[in-house]
């Protein structure tokens, strides 16, 4: 059918119209036109999109009724992950004083700094979801879902009124907003008595209510819900020159059509966030929509850019929450989780109670000290609050309404999954698992903190198929990863979709994908030869990060050299302390692990770069380093050396009986804490392997190198990278200097040797010249490391 000018101006006229009332309805909350007009104007529009079908484009109004139910949820990848925030738990004004310590020291500022600039917002109690723009027309939205993988919800966004289906204004070619869908209070009360008028169910409170409805298969739904949306940042962005903080990104947002909570400000410093979160919690309750929090951004982008990312989460952004709702039940028993890092946490179950909106029915304890602290028994009347709105927690116990039949607590000694002993590190609350990977509720965590890039590298295997190898029992550990068949592979995902319903067309029409299998095991047949730093960061052990993998890779050089460390050896390494090596031989020594790893290298697993021992160990083995290092009460580095210069071995200290103990050149309460500790089996046993192993590494030793220049002017010296340089990447850069002895720090000091700074190098330049500090461009950084060629290391 011929589309005349005429028509299709008329078209795009009643489009233009009705967003335009849409915006100054549900955006600017101001009426321009009276409803019956509206409604005039909708059904003209819907008549000519009728009779015409090509006049529906993607930002007509009226998709805003839904379309067709779908059958599932297509998946989209983040071009920029959506990352969750840190959240503040100190409800103190103290919480804000805190972040602002943090960003000022990772910028590294004095006191005498001027105070940094925030944007000060809401925490919105909805659903984060993203709106991807093209040259301003909306032509997807997606959730959260994993951070790097969400749901592809479009039909069901385009039904909230307040998200624009076209921007206003000259928009970039690309433009995602992040965004948060909610539900106001009032709203929700009016959509339940008209849906309990009709027989049908109600939403259980604003936060379900918004997440339940965009994650509806029919549109419809959606659309016959009261959805709100707030727009507070953005994602991938092209052709479009960003403003300089957030503040005024928000305000560009805003000249957009996009709507964004007024409830916000710009401020300077600790004691002005406190006061917007003290300000903001005076009015919480008057608000139309539910908030936990609120949340403080550094407000300038470039000083965003500086801070960077911890894991998952920006450095320069904080949720800073309110306290939570109350109620009062009975705990029915205590049970125990294993999270996916072998944390263990005691649970309360509790009789079901009405708290913040929601039926509560179990409650976290926290860790051990926190049940003794608050002295809960089974059986006790207990006060419990959502803390943050979300997670429900014990808050104390009514004593005087204990029962005479009420059970104390007792901490469980091994893991209530696998059976693994459970261990609680000296001046830490929480209790581990010590079974890794062979742990079942450790084990999706592990395989992919296993897998990932800076690991083993397995390119190709992410959260889904983990998850999903996992539950359906082909993979039970690591060592499973390299067993796996193509059969398998495409049998797993055969499965996975039958059990998830979402069984595609072309494989109902015996179509079967298997380039995806193939790439998967190609990945994981490259990485059957990793480094050994690499391949001791991937097992997961506890404080063991990819820095101190390369130093016990290093200086020990071999695994099982590794393996068979006890904690005093691996403690005088450098940069390991007490603490962390205790760890190391805790991982090793548990049964379950051991065998984990035999059956990993049973897998044709091997390890690609061992080598002899670092030439400086055997300064790092005097039996004075080691004596002090056995953790001995009262035998300081003073009595150590003492002790060496008498007993100038350990094979030599087993033998000594207590006289010999008594006549030793050390005071009487330091021989007898000795005593004490020879007494004591275990502590016998493992001075015996400590003398051995020592034995063998030094036997391994090569001969001392000559000395180095390069090493000599970098050996020691603390370096600050910022900025961009021209052919080194940043983990480059610091592996060259680690290569050569020197360590890599965050922020600038006193201490600081040498700054390197690249392209749009920012604050920490400013403080490097400020104190002086030597500043080196790439080129003489790398005369400095006296390296050549490096413009191939990325």
């Amino acid at each position: 059918m011929t589309l005349s000018p005429e028509i299709l101006d008329r078209a795009h006229f009643l489009c233009r119209e009705i967003e335009r009332h849409n915006h100054a309805y549900y955006v600017l909350d101001a009426p321009t036109i009276p409803d019956a007009d509206y409604d005039t104007l909708f059904r003209e529009l819907v008549a000519l999109e009728e009779t015409y079908p090509a006049l529906k484009t993607p930002d007509s109004p009226t998709l805003r009724v839904g379309g067709r139910p779908l059958e599932q949820f297509a998946q989209v990848r983040h071009a920029v992950p959506m990352l969750s925030i840190q959240t503040e738990t100190d409800i103190e004004d103290s919480g804000a004083y805190n972040f602002d310590t943090r960003v000022r020291k990772e910028l590294g500022l004095d006191e005498g700094d001027p105070a940094v600039e925030y944007a000060a917002e809401l925490k919105f109690d909805g659903l984060a979801v993203t709106l991807r723009y093209e040259h301003g027309v909306f032509v997807q939205g997606a959730t959260r879902g994993d951070g790097a993988v969400g749901e592809d919800v479009t039909q069901n966004l385009r039904t909230v009124r307040q998200i624009p289906l076209r921007l206003l204004g000259d928009a970039p070619p690309l433009l995602e907003v992040r965004g948060e869908v909610y539900m106001c209070r009032d709203d929700l009360a009016r959509y339940n008595e008209a849906a309990a008028a009709r027989g049908d169910k109600t939403l259980v409170n604003p936060r379900n209510g918004a997440a339940g409805s965009i994650r509806q298969l029919d549109p419809a739904i959606a659309a016959s819900r009261p959805l709100c949306f707030f727009a507070y940042g953005i994602g991938a962005v092209e052709g479009w020159l960003l403003p300089p903080t957030h503040s005024g990104l928000l305000d560009a947002l805003a000249a957009y059509g996009m709507p964004v909570c007024e409830h916000r400000a710009v401020v300077r410093g600790a004691a002005e966030l406190a006061a917007f979160h003290r300000r903001m919690g005076t009015v919480r309750d008057t608000l139309p929509f539910d908030i936990d929090g609120v949340v403080y951004k550094v407000n300038s982008l470039a000083l965003q850019s500086e801070l960077g990312f911890r894991s998952r989460e920006p450095r320069w952004a904080v949720a800073h929450k309110y306290p939570a709702q109350e109620a009062s039940t009975v705990v029915e028993a205590i049970d125990f989780q294993v999270g996916r890092t072998g944390a263990i946490t005691p649970v309360a179950r509790l009789k079901p109670v009405f708290v913040g909106g929601v039926t509560v029915t179990n409650a976290t304890l926290h860790n051990e000290d926190e049940v003794r602290r608050k002295d809960v028994w089974v059986g006790d009347t207990v006060i419990v609050r959502r803390a943050g709105d979300v997670i429900p927690e014990v808050v104390s116990v009514v004593k005087e309404r204990r029962p005479a039949d009420a059970l104390p607590f007792e901490m469980l000694r091994h893991c209530p999954v696998c059976g693994s002993h459970v261990v609680r590190e000296e001046g830490e609350a929480i209790a581990r698992c010590s079974g890794g990977f062979a742990c079942r509720a450790q084990r999706i965590q592990a395989i992919l903190h296993f897998a990932g890039r800076r690991m083993m590298d397995i390119e190709g295997l992410g959260e889904r198929y983990v998850e999903n190898l996992v539950a359906l029992d082909y993979v039970h550990g690591v060592a499973d990863l390299y067993r796996l068949t193509l059969d398998d592979l495409l049998e797993m995902k055969r499965r996975a979709d039958e059990r998830d319903g979402s069984t595609p067309e072309t494989v109902k029409k015996g179509v079967v994908a298997t380039r995806w299998a193939e790439k998967l095991l190609e990945g994981i047949a490259a990485s059957r030869a990793p480094s050994l730093a690499r391949l001791l960061f991937a097992l997961g052990i506890r404080h063991v990060g990819e820095s101190t993998a390369k130093t016990l890779a290093d200086w020990l050089g071999r695994f099982d050299w590794i393996r068979q460390a006890p904690a005093p050896l691996l403690a005088v390494l450098p940069d390991i302390g007490a603490t962390v090596a205790a760890s190391i031989a805790d991982f090793f020594s548990e049964a379950k692990n051991g065998a984990a790893i035999d059956a990993l290298f049973a897998a044709q697993v091997t390890v690609a770069d061992e080598h002899a021992p670092h030439p400086g160990l055997a300064e790092k083995l005097a039996w004075a380093n080691l004596y002090e290092a056995l953790g001995v009460a009262k035998l300081t580095r003073t009595r150590a050396q003492q002790l060496a210069e008498a007993v100038t071995d350990g094979e030599t200290l087993l033998r000594l009986d207590t006289l010999d103990l008594i006549a030793l050149p050390l005071p009487p309460d330091v021989s007898e804490a000795l005593g004490g500790w020879l007494a004591n089996a275990e502590n016998r046993a493992m001075l015996e392997s400590l003398s051995r192993l020592r034995r063998e590494l030094l036997s391994a030793l090569p001969e001392m190198p000559a000395d180095n220049a390069a090493n000599a002017r970098v050996a020691g010296k603390t370096f600050v990278l910022t900025g961009t340089l021209p052919t080194l990447s940043r983990d480059a850069a610091k592996a060259l200097i680690e290569a050569q002895g020197g360590k890599v720090a965050g922020s600038v000091s006193k201490k600081t040797h040498y700054v390197v700074a690249g392209a749009e190098a920012g604050s920490k330049l400013a403080k490097a010249k400020e104190l002086g500090v030597p500043i080196l461009d790439e080129a003489g950084l790398q005369d400095l490391l006296n390296v050549l060629n490096q413009g191939e290391i990325k």
